[in-house]
């Protein structure tokens, strides 16, 4: 059925996604030790989230930032890794295969598991790439920065920032001189069977002096490390369930395959820079990625009721479920010295595609359809989505020395969606044949069919007005006015039931009844923010703000009255119809400081946040069909912690510590739907949210340290990290009501012994040294342990609920020459 484990909340969020006086976080601060060569350190890095140039230090907001030579240090390949460092934000890791929940301050009220298969990183954290707003969980080859706002950024960011804004900063090509890099990884897991490879580089070439082209090409091949030793050999007509204790009837109907998360992705770039004088800037900037997965990164050891032993790294669907993800865009930035303000242009077209296939026997065994009494059902998806972006901004930044400042802007967005689903049970329709039904055959096998298309117009205008009241104390307040009209058709059809049991022709006919609901909405954004200057190295800011998200109708089609009782039927209530638009407001209190001779780096933040009507995953109580509501208000409470230090020559120490408290304040019926076994639709229920109730999906308590000592040797430097990231227990359901589970709290250690000598680099490393199984996420809950029987009376296992995993031990070695 239509994409039945994603949301359509975040498919449409997708279009848009005390002693010391405390702030925000400086960020991971792997460089501060290392020499020039080796790029400044991240307080010295040059930053542009408030659309200006200034280093992190001197930025009187919440604002961390990753530089090159950290992400090149650690071998931080992509968002979930660089975030273990950044206190204050955790992503819920599921592998390459779906869309990775990204959670700032504990803004998530969704249950774990709801987001499979998204491309909106939950929907409460926008993410830009440059100056576009666009999701992709880039890969972190060529790539100057990345930089995290915390907090609510409405004002200048726009919708999707309940929680933050993350931005990648690609390395615009250099002009007058040549330069670039080849690089590779080759690297292992303890419990893969084969190496993986990364290779890549990068060219910087000049054209004269005005103009340059940089492009970079990576080819990561990661051969994974989960098994599916319980595929059934042909779908429809293997036994997925044989009698386990017989080898023969499990050859004949089951076969085994080692390392299926695979992943495989392209990625690219190619930039031009034409700077014709001082006072132009222009970069045309093409982006690629594509990803091929091949299955999910779970495991399904929590199943117990499963007749065979379940290793930690085995999965237990029945057929493979690979997807491919490609991403592209092409933007054109441009800036203008106008004298008295820079004036930019910021325009990117965007394109997403992605095709994937899942297990979908679990959820249909849970209809109670009696789809398991047929001994060889077995039902798979295949999704297809399509999304395309158009985004202008243009915004007027004041310059010169004067007491006032000022930033004015406009913003534009569109952006279209076209996905599809078809559940497909093959020789189910010639089961149902055999018992009662009268009609033709279904000759595609296809059980259900869904189709979304929507259409979303966003605008705004935007600005920022600052004064320094005297050299130590500035003030600033912004306003945002938006407005967004989103369109969104759908259909659904019931093509085999009503095929072989309607009687319905022609046979491999798809008649889908559209149904087209919208919502339109306006509104405005403040910010407010101070900062005072004790000395040019303790700095400290208060800052109000707010962040919104957009609200829709669910798509899903109004139940008859009376319900039927003698067909199956996806419908939803008048409650469940729609849902409307989130809000935040942040208050926040901060430092920014450096002692001893800015040998030691000490920045904090203690913030508060109210949730208005978060929206939170459901679904509907006929047909289990993914919708969204408006829960009852939420807040986010809690205090972040970043030092570096400079201990002695050649050794340095930094870390981070997150403490965050996040719960319901009002009560939401209905919240959370579960059942209450034995029986799986028949029995279900809704928990509802209570105030005090935990939210979900992240920890309460999370910190990392790293250490790196360096030392001249072999006419070159070696250096030796050690870094421990750590995270407490993490709920996957509100309050953990409704069969929750707890995941436990986690260490991972980390280390690498980096050689450097010229212009080449070499990295021995071990990442989760010691071989830690992690829990990231789940599907379902253990309520899904259940045998059912098929018309034979042999045992059928469920098989919905697994974990989410974080790779086991990983040991490689990877090189750079630059030139």
């Amino acid at each position: 059925m239509f994409l039945r484990s994603i949301s359509r909340k975040a498919l449409l969020s997708s279009i848009s996604a005390l002693a010391l006086p405390l702030v925000a976080i400086a960020a991971p601060q792997l460089a501060f030790a290392a020499d020039a060569a080796d790029g400044p350190s991240v307080s010295e890095l040059i930053v542009t989230a408030t659309r200006r140039d200034t280093t992190i230090q001197d930025t009187p907001v919440n604002i961390a930032a990753v530089g090159a030579e950290e992400i090149k240090q650690q071998g931080f390949d992509n968002l979930a890794e660089v975030t273990r460092f950044v206190p204050g934000i955790f992503v819920v890791d599921g592998g390459a295969r779906q869309g990775n929940t990204i959670i700032v301050r504990g803004l998530n009220a969704t249950a774990l598991g709801s987001n499979d298969g998204n491309n909106d990183g939950g929907g409460t954290v926008a993410t830009y790439l440059g100056d576009i707003p666009l999701f992709v969980d880039l890969k972190l080859n060529d790539i100057e920065r990345v930089e995290f706002l915390l907090g609510p950024q409405g004002t200048l960011y726009g919708a999707g920032t309940l929680g933050g804004a993350i931005r990648y900063i690609p390395t615009r090509p250099h002009l007058g001189s040549w330069d670039g890099a080849v690089r590779g990884d080759a690297y292992g897991y303890t419990h893969g069977s084969n190496p993986s490879t990364d290779f890549g580089f990068t060219v910087n070439a000049p054209v004269g002096d005005t103009f340059a082209v940089r492009f970079n090409i990576d080819y990561l091949n990661d051969q994974g490390f989960i098994d599916q030793p319980f595929l059934v050999n042909e779908v429809g007509v293997s036994d997925p369930d044989p009698d386990f204790k017989n080898p023969t009837a499990v050859r004949a109907n089951l076969h085994r395959k080692t390392d299926v998360n695979t992943e495989e992705t392209l990625s690219g770039r190619l930039g031009f820079r034409w700077k014709p004088t001082d006072a132009v800037d222009l970069n045309l900037t093409y982006y690629y990625q594509n990803a091929k997965v091949g299955g999910r990164q779970i495991s399904g050891s929590g199943v117990t009721s499963f007749p065979v032993k379940v290793d930690k790294w085995q999965s237990l669907t029945r057929v493979p479920e690979p997807n491919e993800l490609t991403n592209q865009l092409l933007a054109l930035e441009a800036s203008f010295d106008l004298g008295f303000a820079e004036l930019t242009s910021a325009t990117g077209a965007s394109k997403y595609k992605a095709l994937g296939h899942r297990d979908q026997t679990d959820l249909l065994i849970g209809l109670e359809y009696s789809y398991e009494a047929f001994p060889s059902f077995t039902a798979f998806t295949q999704e297809d989505r399509e999304d395309k972006g158009f985004t202008q901004e243009l915004r007027l930044v004041s310059k010169g020395d004067s007491a006032l400042s000022w930033i004015v802007g406009a913003f534009y967005n569109k952006k279209d969606i076209d996905s599809s689903s078809k559940e497909f049970t093959p020789h189910y329709d010639a089961y149902l044949k055999s018992v009662f039904a009268k009609g033709p055959l279904r000759p595609d096998s296809v059980e259900y069919y869904s189709v979304t298309k929507s259409k979303l117009t966003e605008s705004a205008g935007f600005g920022e007005l600052s004064y320094q009241i005297t050299p130590a104390w500035q003030i600033t307040g912004g306003a945002r006015y938006y407005t967004y009209d989103l369109a969104v058709q759908s259909g659904t059809d019931l093509p085999l039931y009503n095929t072989t049991v309607g009687g319905r022709t022609p046979v491999d006919a798809l008649v889908v009844a559209y149904s087209t609901v919208g919502q339109k909405d306006k509104g405005w954004l403040y910010k407010f923010n101070t900062s005072y200057k004790f000395s040019d190295d303790v700095m400290t800011y208060l800052t109000i703000s707010e962040g919104y998200r957009i609200g829709s109708d669910n798509g899903v089609t109004a139940c008859p009255v009376p319900l039927p009782t003698n067909k199956q039927i996806v419908c939803a209530l008048p409650n469940e119809m729609a849902y409307q638009p989130d809000k935040t407001v942040n208050y926040e209190l901060g430092v920014h400081s450096q002692w001893f001779d800015k040998r030691l780096t000490l920045n904090a933040a203690l913030y508060y946040i109210q949730w208005k009507s978060p929206q939170v995953d459901s679904a509907t109580a006929n047909g289990l069909q993914p919708i969204t509501i408006n829960g009852g208000d939420a807040e986010s409470k809690g205090v972040e912690v970043n030092f570096a230090a400079d201990l002695f020559q050649g050794f340095s120490l930094r870390g981070s510590y997150m403490h965050n408290q996040t719960e319901f304040v009002a009560a939401t019926p209905n919240l959370i739907p579960f059942i209450n076994p034995p029986g799986f639709q028949s029995t279900l229920k809704y928990a509802a949210g209570a105030p005090g109730d935990r939210l979900p999906g992240s920890p309460q308590d999370q910190g990392s340290i790293y250490a790196r000592y360096e030392v001249p040797m072999f006419d070159g430097t070696v250096a030796f990290g050690y870094g421990v990231t750590a995270a407490g227990d993490v709920l996957t359901r509100a309050g953990n009501k409704g069969g929750g589970v707890t995941l436990p709290a986690y260490a991972v250690h980390n280390m690498q012994v980096e050689y450097v000598a010229d212009m080449w680099k070499a990295t021995l490393y071990a990442d989760n040294l010691f071989d830690t199984f992690v829990r990231t996420g789940v599907r379902n809950t253990p309520a899904y342990n259940q045998i059912v029987t098929d018309d034979t009376g042999a045992n059928v296992y469920q098989r919905g609920f697994f974990y989410s995993v974080l790779p086991p031990r990983r040991v490689g070695i990877r090189f750079e020459r630059s030139f």
